[in-house]
């Protein structure tokens, strides 16, 4: 049995892998942390009215039903930002973000030792090729914080992996030939790419260096394709480029801080809600405004961004689909349409393509010369998205892996190599 585990500490999700003697075949090496599930939805609820805190759907059903509380998602973009260093309000009380990331991290843990039967000091870590574009200054604050959390919750021994190298370990596990191999790890805060050669031979080095042979990676992951989607099919229902009576554009701010998971609870301050007293009486549509106001009043800005990501996950089935946003006031049925989606997000696919095209001329490989294109992370269903990094390398065949487990058996396989 290994020693150590992995953990994928992800933006919507996280799972620990572990190789432990009953471990045998593809995904078992992912322990369950909730409900028999592997995934533990990277989410927290501190419920006011009970003064009980909880983690992944529970802590999803618990601010669905309606308790009063605050709902904390989306804590990995934290790391590497300013914000790291702040605090939010939890029942009247200051919390810390960095307390708040030692809470769930610590609970994952937790849950990861209750389910294998035993104790973790070491662990394999998953992180971004970038938890920050281009200022390795903030990358490496965000892997040293990182770090500094999982030793305050008892792991001794935290090293870590390129979240995609840890999912090309996965699909080697699975193949019996050498392949050069483009992994594709979309997820929900990031999107990483690595060129690697694996092999069942290959699998057997403890040092994989010179099997890299190019990494790379873009700050975009399926909580910016859930924020366009809102920007475009749902904030101008609350006044979003809308006019003031002067003829100015209400301030984006607040349609940006709903739109974006981790700076959703800054919508709800008094002095913002202030402000919009303010902008409501200036407002040309004045009715927009209330709809808004209602949203922040009635603290369902989570609420909306979970619609958005249900829209998306719909649009990536097909063509159109209808949401209901039930708790606006009034209100209001939705018609989503793959074309505007894809019309909004277009941007995000487009600095996905660069990041891979420059991966290539990187390593210096053709793209005729890869084999396979593996997609895995939850995000890397967009088929716009799918569609355009596959063409970039025509000739390769392409594979789905696990698309929330490869990560964290990659690490399994990985901790096995750094802590035996």
């Amino acid at each position: 049995m290994a020693i150590a585990c992995g953990v994928d500490f992800g933006t919507s999700n996280s799972t620990v892998g572990w190789i432990g003697h009953e471990t045998a075949g593809p995904g078992s090496a992912l322990l369950p942390l909730e409900e028999g599930k592997a995934t533990l939805p990277s989410v927290v609820f501190f419920n006011a009215e009970d003064e009980e805190v909880s983690y992944g759907r529970a802590a999803l059903a618990g601010y669905l039903a309606g308790y009063e509380g605050r709902l904390m998602r989306s804590l990995k973009s934290l790391l590497g930002t300013s914000l790291i260093d702040g605090q939010t309000e939890v029942a009247g009380r200051a919390l810390p973000f960095r307390m708040l990331l030692a809470q769930f991290i610590g609970e994952v843990k937790r849950r990861a030792e209750e389910s294998s039967g035993r104790g973790f000091t070491s662990a394999v870590f998953g992180r971004p090729v970038y938890f920050i574009d281009d200022n390795p200054d903030a990358d490496r604050l965000a892997e040293d914080t990182l770090a500094e959390v999982a030793r305050s919750v008892g792991f001794r021994h935290v090293a870590f992996q390129y979240e995609p190298i840890a999912a090309a370990f996965d699909y080697e596990s699975q193949i019996s030939r050498e392949e050069l191999v483009l992994i594709c790890d979309i997820g929900g805060g990031t999107s990483d790419f690595s060129l690697v050669r694996l092999s069942p031979d290959r699998a057997l080095r403890a040092e994989r260096r010179d099997d890299i042979l190019a990494t790379g990676g873009v700050h975009i992951g399926g909580t910016d394709f859930d924020k366009y989607l809102s920007l475009d099919a749902a904030m101008p229902l609350l006044g979003y480029k809308s006019l003031l009576k002067n003829n100015s554009e209400i301030p984006s701010s607040y349609y940006f801080n709903l739109a974006t998971w981790h700076t959703i609870n800054q919508a709800y301050t008094r002095k913002a809600m202030a402000q919009l007293d303010d902008l409501v009486r200036d407002a040309r549509e004045p009715d927009k405004m209330r709809t808004l106001q209602a949203l922040i009043e009635d603290r369902a800005g989570h609420w909306l961004a979970m619609k958005m990501e249900e829209g998306k996950i719909a649009l990536s089935g097909a063509a159109t689909a209808e949401l209901e946003l039930d708790r606006l006031s009034p209100p209001h049925t939705v018609h989503l349409q793959r074309a505007l989606f894809e019309a909004a997000t277009g941007h995000l696919v487009g600095a996905c393509e660069q990041s891979v095209h420059k991966l290539l001329q990187d390593a210096g490989i053709g793209a005729e010369a890869v084999d396979t294109v593996f997609f895995t992370g939850g995000s890397s269903g967009v088929p716009m998205l799918r569609e355009r990094l596959g063409a970039l390398v025509p000739k390769a065949r392409k594979v789905e892996g696990d698309l929330f487990g490869s990560i964290g058996a990659g690490l399994a396989l990985d901790a096995v190599r750094k802590f035996g």
